[in-house]
């Protein structure tokens, strides 16, 4: 009796995976709430204070990786939708980390190309690296249409009028200086084309603050699937267009 190779169990396709954003933060946060919750069960004085405390931070905890793992990618998938992309343009993603946002917007052109660049800082997203990100790139089946690469997002290697979309997802925050901040915002709108769009999200203080810098663009709260921990640590997105 033959058997046909093709009723055999089929290995099921790699998902991409985007890791942790500053993976310290919520691995702090938890074990700080798991500490508080095991004084209370301990210690008499003060046991309904480190009860409610190790709850609350457990439940931060819970929030921000809800948030990193699968909040913010739906969405992104909203706002790149939103952005009314017709398939064919050229987009630069800034600090891509594993391309949440990059392969997200590849997806989105079949006739286009998602150009991703980022020094690649395990601190800022776990397990970062150019590897990681054409790993997820081919995971998704979009491998032809993702570039990456190492550089500065203060001094671009692109030359001006290149692209037609840039975005940014907590990337620029990460820059140390307001300065060099305001230095990597002027270089994404160098490289954007005239009537070209900018995308990025940040918290609220920051993005303000690229708005201002600018002199334009629409502030936009981005909602609680994009809370590192709760509504203080909220997300905001700034859209500006380059002038014609």
């Amino acid at each position: 009796m033959s058997t046909n190779r093709n009723d055999s169990p089929q290995p099921r396709p790699r998902r991409p995976r985007y890791g942790v954003d500053a993976p310290a933060f919520p691995a702090t946060l938890g074990a700080a709430g798991a500490a508080c919750l095991l004084a209370a069960g301990r210690w008499r004085p003060g046991r309904a204070a480190l009860a409610t405390t190790g709850t609350a931070l457990l439940a931060q905890t819970g929030v921000y990786l809800h948030t990193t793992l699968c909040g913010k990618l739906h969405v992104w998938e909203r706002e790149l939708d939103r952005a009314g992309l017709k398939g064919d343009e050229r987009l630069l993603d800034l600090g891509c980390g594993r391309g949440a946002v990059l392969i997200a917007a590849a997806r989105r052109l079949p006739a286009g190309r998602a150009v991703g660049v980022d020094l690649w800082s395990g601190q800022d997203q776990s397990g970062n690296t150019p590897e990681a990100t054409l790993a997820n790139a081919a995971a998704a089946g979009v491998p032809d249409r993702v570039e990456v690469h190492t550089a500065d997002m203060t001094a671009l290697p692109f030359a001006d009028d290149s692209f037609d979309v840039v975005t940014s997802a907590l990337a620029i925050h990460n820059v140390p200086s307001a300065r060099a901040r305001y230095r990597a915002v002027d270089e994404a709108m160098r490289v954007l084309r005239p009537g070209g769009q900018l995308l990025v999200a940040d918290f609220w203080p920051m993005a303000r603050k690229y708005a201002a810098h600018l002199g334009q663009g629409t502030l936009r709260g981005l909602g609680p699937g994009y809370w590192y921990g709760g509504p203080w640590l909220g997300v905001t997105l700034l859209h500006a267009v380059k002038k014609q």
